[in-house]
């Protein structure tokens, strides 16, 4: 599978407003990062969670042994921007730490168990990204 091609597939259809083949448009977002090293903007889809006001999305990267790229460009720049829905908006990143991400955390892989197996395929933390509108 070539993940950069299914990107772009998805960015495409979210945009367009239609379905989304093989996701569901009410849990997919797309985020819009500063490249770390680039200081170019990067888009990438996602499933996030609501949490409030704000939206939580995991760096999971599937279980791998580091973390996405996405996250590496959010970190070096938190300053982002969501579209979500129909809506377009500038955001503020932040990772979850201490008692407030494991209780995220904990939330989280009860709703969606797959992440937990993601934790399990990898010795990093998994981060939980707090996504506020700026």
């Amino acid at each position: 599978m070539d993940v950069k091609e299914t990107n772009r597939r998805v960015i495409e259809q979210f945009r367009a407003g239609g379905p989304i083949e093989g996701m569901h448009r009410d849990r997919l977002l797309l985020l819009t990062t500063t490249g770390a090293r680039t200081g170019r903007q990067h888009t990438t889809p996602m499933m996030f969670h609501p949490n409030g006001d704000r939206l939580l999305v995991i760096a999971s990267n599937i279980g791998a042994p580091r973390h996405p790229d996405w996250y590496l460009n959010l970190a070096a720049n938190p300053r982002v921007a969501i579209e979500v829905g129909s809506e377009r908006y500038d955001a503020v990143a932040s990772t979850a730490e201490g008692a407030e991400r494991d209780r995220l955390w904990s939330m989280l892989t009860q709703l969606y168990p797959f992440f937990a197996e993601h934790q399990a395929g990898t010795d990093r933390e998994i981060p939980v990204v707090i996504l506020t509108r700026a």
